[in-house]
């Protein structure tokens, strides 16, 4: 025992466990000591509130707003879809930019695909790719047809 700890008990409890301070430290016969790893498991912290951590995470996640088209954008863009829907023997490579509202919280995020339409629901309003990708039309914000080179 340092000077310094000793100075500071008092005299009556330096004496007090006396008898303890230099005897081994006991191992069991019948219990193997526990790994170490899990000793440490024993005082990690631990989710006191489940799901708390990804409550977090989905709140700290950032999304767009969904930007409103006038009344001539949108018909501009049903014009487009309409003459390449006429071009059906040519079926030429569109690019589509779209809105994907997230399922989740307020807004989502824009995404953009090029492919062939394989066909367009009207009643429905979706436009289906070949690869089987659906957008709602009343989500797409721009269309380019990509020049065959």
């Amino acid at each position: 025992m340092s000077q310094a700890v000793r100075s500071m008990m008092n005299h009556k409890d330096m004496y007090k466990y006396q008898d303890m301070i230099e005897l081994p430290h006991p191992v069991s016969r019948t219990h193997p000591p526990m790994p170490v790893l899990d000793r440490a498991a024993q005082f990690a912290p631990f989710a006191a509130l489940s799901g708390h951590h990804e409550a977090v995470r989905e709140t700290e996640r950032l999304t767009e707003e969904r930007a409103e088209l006038d009344e001539d954008r949108r018909a501009e863009l049903d014009r487009e879809l309409g003459r390449i829907q006429e071009q059906a023997g040519r079926n030429p490579a569109i690019s589509f930019t779209y809105f994907v509202p997230d399922p989740k919280k307020a807004g989502g995020s824009y995404a953009s695909v090029t492919g062939r339409i394989k066909k367009v629901k009207e009643h429905e309003r979706v436009v289906i790719l070949e690869d089987k990708t659906e957008i709602l039309i009343e989500e797409i914000v721009d269309i380019q047809e990509q020049r065959e080179q």
